[in-house]
């Protein structure tokens, strides 16, 4: 179990791997969330410092494998700590060294460093994983039965029409609020760590 600092505001970053398409964004307060979609890095640190969040929970990889010096480094190790207990609990989700990923993590690793110079605490989450421990839809399975599954968490605030990007945002924030509740569990160790709900069972 993961030990926070108790409730308050968390903001969920559902992270697109270029600053051209848009990344879902949830500030979600006593389980209310109010999301949005954003752009370019200064638009997303600039919103987040406005919420002053206790935490953000970002669903990008925030860490490189142990020994690896760069995403474009040319070597054998392509997992970590984290995607290899993915694998033992046979949660789908795409390597971060594979195509468009290397970009997310190179986005995703330098805006985690922006926010942690300014004393934002930042985790990593994986919407889809926490939605398939949560046992709730995931967005390939249709829009509005995700945000039935959130609403049914207990989140408050989603309005029809919301894109993939807010609805994975928001369950990114909710898995904030887990970790704030003590709700939470750490994949890996180290620096290698994403931050995902206890098992329901």
């Amino acid at each position: 179990m993961m030990k926070g600092n108790g409730s308050g505001v968390i903001v969920g970053l559902d992270l697109a791997g270029v600053q051209n398409r848009p990344t879902g964004f949830c500030v979600l307060t006593e389980l209310r969330a109010e999301t949005g979609l954003v752009y370019e890095d200064e638009e997303i640190i600039r919103k987040t410092r406005q919420a002053e969040p206790q935490i953000v929970a970002i669903d990008a990889p925030l860490s490189l494998p142990k020994g690896r010096k760069s995403i474009e480094e040319r070597t054998s190790t392509h997992l970590r700590e984290c995607d290899k207990e993915l694998l033992r609990r046979t949660i789908k989700f795409f390597p971060i060294t594979i195509g468009p990923m290397r970009k997310l993590t190179a986005r995703g690793i330098e805006l985690k460093q922006i926010l942690k110079d300014r004393k934002t605490k930042v985790i990593e989450v994986f919407p889809g994983g926490a939605q398939d421990i949560l046992e709730i839809p995931r967005k390939q399975r249709g829009l509005g039965k995700l945000k039935d599954g959130l609403e049914k968490l207990g989140i408050r605030g989603l309005i029809e029409g919301l894109s993939d990007h807010e609805l994975d945002a928001v369950t990114c924030a909710y898995v904030g609020h887990l970790f704030l509740e003590g709700k939470a569990c750490a994949y890996g160790t180290g620096e290698e760590v994403m931050i995902m709900p206890e098992d329901q069972k």
